[in-house]
């Protein structure tokens, strides 16, 4: 479906957690990036409540879809397609954006497709730096997520090489904030402590680093303990604690063991490119670190601004366009939300192969007089 004006016109949603991410992309070209956040309403809870999360994507979905569309400059009738993300992530927030994808896709007569979040974080950085190499290596860094993931192809083969066994990089950010009193969420509030402290001033442990431990997966729980115990004790002994040190020193020996294993990945697979996504991607000292280790490993970096790092709905966009471009297997009407979706099926296709939705089925007379009246 791409066309002389730069490729399919595809309209992406997001929902896996607490933000509502609308937009829309021309190929590799971004036009609208629409988001209604509810972090504010979680932040009193000191993390993420589904129930919260859920209910506020139902009353922010059709008012970001109008603001998209209309910062696009597009209307729905335009639109090739519209993508979603189908999982991982929440299931309750999962199923309204599937929900509101399946009602527009229906609606519209346009294909469906349902999206891998954490492809979609990937994919993401075509609107940024141009089309993915192939293979592309990534570090995905996020709430839920530090995984390592060689995609020889986005759309059809991505393959896990190592992933946290407990806590995720920006879940240990969130708890440290937390244990510091500093609020929620951690990630940013920490990144900006940590610009006025020492590095080195406390040398916490850097897990899964050992000479017998897995090359390429992750454990930041034991990191979190060693910092919390290290603020008990000198709470206990009534001292103060310096909260841009603690900062600076536990963001130091996150980014450490990321890089470290992210540039190792990319040595022993014999890939020079790195890719950085997700919402620790943005964080300040992970990029500068991941720039110096991977220009003395001859390795180019790509990583997109920090506004497409976190959750978003144009990276949904950028991979429902790129399964359009590769002409990749639409999803049927009973695609479902999966909270486990792995990351190994980039999206879910229907069983009858490629096809046009809205044609494939015979719309009774009610339904094609508000589709006019609604997308005329």
């Amino acid at each position: 479906m791409a066309d002389s004006r730069g490729g399919p016109l595809v309209l992406g949603i997001e929902t896996s957690c607490d933000e509502t991410g609308v937009g829309i992309v021309r190929g590799h070209t971004l036009l609208a990036d629409a988001v209604a956040s509810s972090v504010d309403e979680h932040a009193r809870f000191g993390g993420v409540v589904p129930e919260v999360a859920s209910r506020a994507h139902l009353e922010a979905m059709v008012p970001t879809i109008q603001r998209a569309l209309k910062d696009a400059g597009v209307t729905a009738s335009d639109l090739d397609g519209i993508a979603v993300t189908a999982g991982p992530g929440l299931a309750g927030a999962l199923l309204v954006g599937v929900s509101a994808a399946k009602a527009y896709a229906y609606a519209l007569g346009k294909p469906l497709y349902g999206v891998n979040h954490l492809a979609s974080h990937i994919c993401v950085d075509q609107l940024e730096h141009g089309a993915l190499p192939e293979p592309t290596m990534a570090l995905l860094v996020s709430g839920g997520h530090s995984s390592l993931l060689l995609a020889p192809d986005i759309t059809a083969d991505v393959r896990p090489l190592g992933a946290t066994i407990d806590d995720a990089a920006g879940e240990a950010f969130d708890k440290v904030a937390r244990v510091l009193n500093l609020g929620f969420p951690g990630g940013p509030v920490i990144d900006r402590y940590a610009r006025e402290g020492d590095p080195e001033a406390i040398r916490f442990p850097r897990g899964l680093t050992g000479p017998r431990d897995p090359l390429y997966d992750f454990s930041f729980s034991g990191l979190k303990t060693a910092v919390a115990r290290w603020i008990e004790a000198k709470r206990a002994a009534g001292e103060q604690v310096p909260v841009a040190d603690v900062s600076a020193s536990f963001q130091e020996a996150v980014v450490d063991v990321l890089t470290r294993k992210a540039v190792r990945a990319c040595k022993d697979n014999g890939v020079d490119h790195l890719m950085i996504g997700g919402g620790v991607a943005a964080n300040s000292r992970l990029r500068a670190m991941a720039a110096r280790r991977c220009e003395d490993a001859g390795i180019t970096l790509r990583v997109p601004r920090p506004k497409l790092c976190t959750d978003n709905g144009a990276m949904v966009a950028a991979l429902g366009a790129e399964m359009v471009a590769r002409n990749r297997a639409a999803s049927d009407w009973d695609l479902s939300a999966d909270s486990s979706l792995p990351v190994t099926e980039p999206h879910v296709p229907g069983e009858d192969g490629p096809h046009t939705h809205g044609h494939s089925h015979d719309h009774d007379h009610v339904h094609e007089i508000s589709k006019d009246n609604l997308y005329s």
